[in-house]
């Protein structure tokens, strides 16, 4: 059996509203206990971010659904070409703060586009490797010649789930932002990490007849969870064996009274695994595929945070898989971490910034703190 080729033709992103100044967060987000954070100036002191993009107005009100983001992203990729839309054959949407539980993400993104037709839609779940599994998904569908035309997409709506609302219950009765740091770190923490937005891929099994294209050469991935226990989760709750405490063990008032449905990341487990695990998946893929970190171009890491940076660079060469940063393409600063949608805004911007040459590689990295999984992928510009 023979495999068609797969290439990236056009890429889109839709950030919402203007960007929002690291000062002004919490005229967004609100006030947790009536108080500013106390871990808000050391978060973005490391994180780097120095603006991100929010789904609502200063009031709180919604101006934009996931799917509505979704949608918009999806029909940039044809603004050229508006009727084009309709040659989709698969839509495959990845994020890991859909609008709802039922139905799916994807199929929500699809009844905002009228315009397409009765199309094959999947919803990959998980958290920043969702956007990775979605492209893979469609590039499996290509390559295997099931389809010839195939849209992915990776977005985030963080921004209601880091409301002070969210936290307001907890923080009045149990005081814990001055009796215990969990709400100011495990909690809290994450408020001043995530950005909302989305961005698309439109992929098919021939290569643009003008300009560049990115021929998929090959997307992999790893899981550790057989290893780790969770590190970040929502709508759950970890107990003191390492298990998670799922949302419909909890009675309405418990939800609210232990912020259940916030987002909390273990930031001692993350720092102890998110790097050294990663690096032994970049070894593991290019021995795989015969290749050496040299013969890369431009290396996109999504990172959560600009602390990492470093210890990225530093593992790699312990690995043997240097990469120099003249190399390296990330945006995080101007975008923020928008999960499931960051390695598809770098990979946006580079493709429209006019750099890319004929027969460079780009090698994609995207490290998924949940239960530390990891995908990989390697473009070839044509």
């Amino acid at each position: 059996m023979s495999f068609s080729n797969v290439y990236i033709n056009n890429t889109s992103h839709f950030l919402p509203n203007e960007p929002v100044q690291n000062e002004e967060m919490e005229s967004y987000l609100g006030l947790i206990d009536d108080k500013p954070s106390k871990s808000r100036r050391i978060v973005l002191r490391n994180n780097g971010i120095k603006q991100r993009f929010y789904a609502l107005d200063k009031e709180g009100r919604p101006t934009h659904t996931n799917a509505q983001m979704t949608a918009i992203a999806v029909r940039k990729l044809f603004e050229k070409s508006p009727d084009r839309i309709k040659s989709i054959q698969v839509l495959s949407c990845g994020t890991s703060s859909p609008d709802q539980m039922m139905p799916s993400h994807a199929v929500m993104v699809h009844g905002e586009l009228p315009e397409t037709r009765n199309i094959e839609v999947v919803s990959p779940a998980g958290v920043c490797c969702a956007g990775m599994h979605a492209f893979k998904y469609a590039y499996l569908a290509i390559k295997t010649g099931d389809v010839h035309e195939a849209v992915s997409t990776g977005s985030e709506r963080f921004s209601p789930s880091l409301r002070s609302k969210n936290f307001a219950d907890e923080a009045k009765k149990l005081k814990q932002l001055e009796t215990n740091p969990y709400i100011s770190f495990e909690k809290d923490f994450l408020r001043w990490m995530l950005s909302d937005g989305a961005a698309a891929f439109q992929l098919s099994d021939k290569p643009n007849p003008e300009g560049i294209s990115l021929r998929v050469d090959w997307i992999d991935g790893f899981s550790f969870a057989n290893e780790k226990e969770a590190c970040m989760y929502m709508a759950g709750e970890k107990q003191e064996d390492g298990s998670l405490k799922g949302y419909a063990e909890y009675t309405a008032e418990e939800l609210l009274d232990k912020s259940i449905l916030s987002i909390k990341q273990d930031v001692k487990l993350l720092s102890e695994n998110i790097v050294p695990l990663g690096g032994i998946g970049v070894v593991s893929v290019l021995k795989k595929h015969g290749m050496k970190s040299s013969e890369i171009d431009h290396f996109l890491p999504h990172m959560s945070s600009e602390f990492f940076r470093d210890k990225i660079y530093t593992r790699l060469i312990e690995n043997g898989t240097g990469i120099m940063y003249d190399k390296w393409f990330v945006n995080l600063s101007r975008v923020g971490n928008v999960g499931a949608a960051s390695v598809y805004m770098m990979v946006d911007e580079l493709f429209h910034s006019g750099k890319l040459k004929k027969g460079e590689k780009i090698f994609l990295l995207v490290p998924e703190s949940s239960r530390f999984s990891y995908m990989y992928a390697m473009m070839t510009v044509e």
